[in-house]
């Protein structure tokens, strides 16, 4: 009887389609599944535990300053390996490898710009080239960026993201933690303000010259903030350290942080500390 017979049917395949790589990120916190473009809206910030992605320092320009206002100086100062350091390789060789791969020339970018129609000079560390680590070329930019503030009278910026000195140039990176303190002291006898932002994470020598100097402090939330590593210091003081030891919390907690700042409001908080400086100091 026909009408009980099943006329077997085979099933089309259908093509594989793959994921383009990089268009979803997962949360380092939360392990939540974000879709790149939205994270990317909203400042690298996770939409579900609100924790800060590290960012780069062309990604912190694009959100501070005003659209197309920034202009970058000193941009062709590069490394030289006086030391002739070498560990696996020779110091020059992977200074060099890291500049062919980021496609910048040091740790970090500076140059004049405006927030919210407010002439600065800024200087933003970027964590991707060699750790953020302060070598002779990054404190020498830095120096010229406050150089730039009091030629021009402008509120400094410098924006932190640092694994601390840069022990392949030796001495010559500790050297500085000085020379910058030096010239941030300038600025201060000149009454020209520097307001200091601390993202994750800022530590060693960088924590121990300019970024704890600003006449403002402030930090992204959970921000790695410390000089010595922990280990290092429970050693030195034989003492088990206090949960969230070095965050940001805890470290305004205990007077070295003016405020935390949401990436959110970074922009619009910058800009209400320039409004009050340029009150107190109209030129």
């Amino acid at each position: 009887m026909d009408w009980f017979k099943r006329t077997k049917q085979t099933l089309k395949s259908v093509p594989k389609t793959e994921l383009p790589d990089g268009l979803w990120v997962k949360c380092e916190n939360c392990g939540e599944i974000i879709y790149k473009k939205e994270l990317e809206k909203k400042l690298y910030v996770c939409p579900k535990c609100d924790f800060h992605f590290r960012i780069t320092s062309k990604e912190y320009i694009r959100i501070l300053f005003d659209e197309d206002s920034f202009k970058e100086i000193n941009a062709n100062l590069m490394t030289v390996d006086s030391l002739n350091f070498k560990d696996s390789k020779p110091y020059i060789d992977k200074y060099m490898a890291t500049v062919k791969k980021t496609g910048m020339k040091e740790a970090v970018v500076t140059g004049t710009a405006k927030l919210e129609k407010h002439d600065v000079v800024a200087a933003i560390m970027d964590f991707k080239f060699l750790g953020g680590s302060m070598g002779s070329v990054v404190g020498e930019k830095v120096a010229r960026a406050i150089d730039k503030a009091l030629e021009l009278k402008v509120p400094l910026l410098i924006l932190s993201s640092s694994g601390g000195a840069r022990m392949h140039e030796g001495i010559l990176s500790l050297m500085q933690m000085a020379k910058t303190s030096a010239k941030l002291a300038r600025l201060a006898e000149n009454k020209i303000p520097y307001i200091s932002i601390l993202t994750n994470p800022t530590t060693g020598g960088t924590t121990a010259s300019y970024a704890m100097l600003g006449d403002i402090i402030l930090a992204e939330p959970d921000a790695l903030i410390g000089f010595a590593g922990p280990r290092v210091i429970k050693q030195t003081i034989g003492q088990d350290l206090p949960p969230g030891f070095q965050r940001s919390e805890f470290v305004l907690e205990h007077g070295f942080l003016d405020m935390i700042v949401h990436r959110h409001q970074l922009k619009q908080r910058i800009a209400g500390i320039l409004d009050f400086f340029a009150h107190k100091n109209p030129h």
